[in-house]
């Protein structure tokens, strides 16, 4: 079935009113978010960002359908508005239960996607926020859920990236030495969060 492009929302028709559904890109414009330093935001890549750098996300939910197209992050500011969008975005698809995520983690899919020299890339979502029901259910339908996982804190995404194998994205994602990278051949995807480092394979 040919590809149709997805229907792109602005910010200002999403608050009046607007929804994520199945094929819809939402475009978010920087706004400035006051009382964030620059100590509580280092650069992914280990370099100070220029005051302007603009920091992208493009994101596909394989659950949803839904997509996003937002800039979550401008110079050493994250964009309230886009946060809040990719909260949403990433909401148990289970429960619809959302949580507020821990930014550092949209910056670790941006260095992910710079390190692959994909930066305008789709990061196809395969799992975002668990509510706590949601991960006692797949703990007890597959192998492999920690009791106590980082899902559940809105601190971990698994990830594929299309047309890049994921042996190439566990290597890009391990290569950052920033939280826990999990390998998944079997499933075909990479689960990235900002807890402790680690790195784990599960065959």
């Amino acid at each position: 079935m040919p590809f149709a492009m997805p229907k792109v929302l602005t910010l200002a028709a999403l608050l009046v009113g607007g929804t994520l559904s199945a094929g819809t890109a939402i475009a978010a414009a920087p706004v400035a978010a006051p009382g964030l330093s620059a100590e509580m935001m280092p650069s992914p890549l280990g370099t100070a960002p220029s005051p302007q750098q603009q920091y992208h996300l493009h994101m596909h939910h394989l659950h949803t359908g839904e997509s996003l197209d937002v800039t979550y992050r401008v110079g050493n500011q994250y964009v309230p508005s886009a946060l809040a969008m990719l909260n949403h975005f990433l909401r148990d698809h289970r429960t619809g239960e959302t949580a507020n995520y821990d930014p550092h983690e949209f910056d670790v899919l941006h260095a992910v996607m710079d390190k692959l020299h994909r930066p305008n890339g789709v990061i196809d979502i395969v799992c975002g926020y668990r509510s706590p029901w949601s991960n006692n259910y797949l703990r007890t339908h597959t192998k492999g859920v920690a009791e106590h996982s980082q899902h559940m804190l809105s601190k971990a995404i698994d990830i594929r990236v299309p047309g890049v194998p994921t042996r190439t994205l566990d290597l890009a994602a391990l290569s950052l030495g920033d939280g826990g990278v999990g390998y998944y051949p079997h499933s075909q995807f990479v689960h990235v969060d900002v807890g402790p480092v680690r790195k784990w394979t599960l065959m």
